[in-house]
């Protein structure tokens, strides 16, 4: 569990330079990122930070499809000795193929990697389990790939605020954000329950809520929220490499020997505002546990210990949205769809290059613009099927006992 003890709360109805809503990955990368440039910068959180899916997933660093992820493969190194706490950080990663067609789709995945200087090893069967003796004997193999890697969400959250806070940022929690305040295309002010937040600029990086807030300012941001699911087991002996991935599922060994694993299917939800997170799905956690142990066989008799339900926001293709508005103008719109902790080094210092210049100077984020979704018809929710329904799991009990 995070440990936001040392948080100092900032004095209330007191603005900032720059206003932060969301204290997830992303908005505290970003104010980090701030904070570091000498500007004066407040997050404003509803709940504990890191305390949905930020502080409670998979901990994947690895995403060669975004204009982000030369950055991300460049910082998160680098990121201990950045913010000055533990973030757990560990490279590599291997991608598991169950049979041939999952090996072709591997492959065709780190090719996209290799087109930017990164490299792989292709696992046959033998060396794959060696590397992970739990994993099926009957897998054709994998690749293990010399970039990527993972760290522990709950540590990473926690070095951020904490690295946030000692460079002189402010973190107000338990404060939700209800309106905002314009004038002349601006936002001066963020309205909430405790009170008016006055500002210069604004970055709305609020995950599921960030639609919603939007909406208050006259902006559409197109995302839908999903319920994902996570099952952590008893502790294993140690693998050389904790950050594997195979039959649909995500996560990583924890550097204490816990498996922590996610992977649908996801619940699609109805959008209501400012809600939080739901309780968990025994059906879900039931098929991720029977899944999980297809994977890892010589795990199965290993116990699950905690589970966790959150909601993450997803947009119609996928891409995160990070985009500097143009009306209002001093408002930065970030919301990552599903994939905002691995990215959130780059991301954050991308949305604080936005917030402070207009644009970034280290990636290409045009294909990320808002824009792209103008012609977004406005029924696609129901075209994509992305609409709240009781999920059809097997209801036989968790074969992860």
């Amino acid at each position: 569990m995070t440990d936001m003890s040392k948080l100092r709360p900032p004095e209330p109805g007191k603005g900032a330079a720059v206003i932060v809503v969301g204290g997830g990955v992303t908005g505290l990368s970003a104010a980090w990122w701030l904070a570091q440039a000498g500007i004066d910068v407040l997050v404003l959180e509803k709940g504990i930070v890191g305390w949905e899916a930020s502080g409670r997933n998979g901990g994947g660093a690895t995403h060669p499809v975004s204009p982000l992820f030369r950055e991300e493969q460049r910082l998160w190194p680098m990121m201990d000795e950045l913010l000055g706490y533990p973030t757990e950080f560990r490279p590599h990663r291997i991608r598991v193929a169950l049979h041939e067609d999952e090996m072709e789709e591997r492959l065709r995945g780190a090719a996209i990697a290799v087109d930017q200087g990164f490299t792989f090893e292709k696992l046959d069967n033998k060396t794959l389990r060696e590397l992970v003796p739990i994993v099926d004997e009957t897998a054709v193999g994998g690749i293990l790939s010399n970039y990527g890697g993972h760290a522990n969400p709950q540590r990473t959250v926690q070095a951020y605020a904490w690295a946030l806070q000692d460079r002189g940022g402010r973190i107000q929690q338990h404060t939700t954000v209800q309106e905002f305040e314009l004038r002349n295309g601006r936002v001066i002010g963020v309205l909430t329950d405790q009170g008016r937040f006055g500002c210069d600029a604004l970055v709305l990086a609020a995950g599921p809520q960030t639609a919603w807030l939007a909406a208050r300012m006259g902006i559409d941001v197109p995302i839908a929220s999903a319920r994902v699911e996570m099952i952590v087991t008893e502790p294993l002996p140690l693998m050389k490499h904790g950050g594997v991935d195979g039959g649909g599922l995500y996560g990583r060994q924890t550097l204490r020997g816990n498996l922590a694993y996610g992977g649908g299917p996801h619940e699609w939800l109805q959008a209501q505002g400012l809600r939080t997170a739901r309780p968990v799905n025994s059906p879900v956690l039931r098929s991720l546990a029977r899944r999980l142990r297809e994977l890892f066989p010589k795990a199965a008799h290993v116990r699950v210990i905690r589970s966790w339900a959150g909601i993450v926001e997803n947009t119609p293709d996928g891409r995160p949205i990070l985009d500097r508005l143009k009306n209002p103008e001093n408002v930065v719109v970030a919301t990552m769809s599903s994939v905002g902790f691995g990215l959130s080094p780059a991301s954050g210092r991308a949305i604080a290059q936005l917030v402070t210049q207009g644009h970034s100077d280290f990636a290409d984020l045009r294909q990320l613009d808002l824009a792209r979704f103008a012609d977004l018809a406005p029924d696609w929710r129901a075209r994509f099927g992305w609409i709240e329904v009781a999920p059809q799991l097997d209801e036989s009990p968790a074969v992860v006992s």
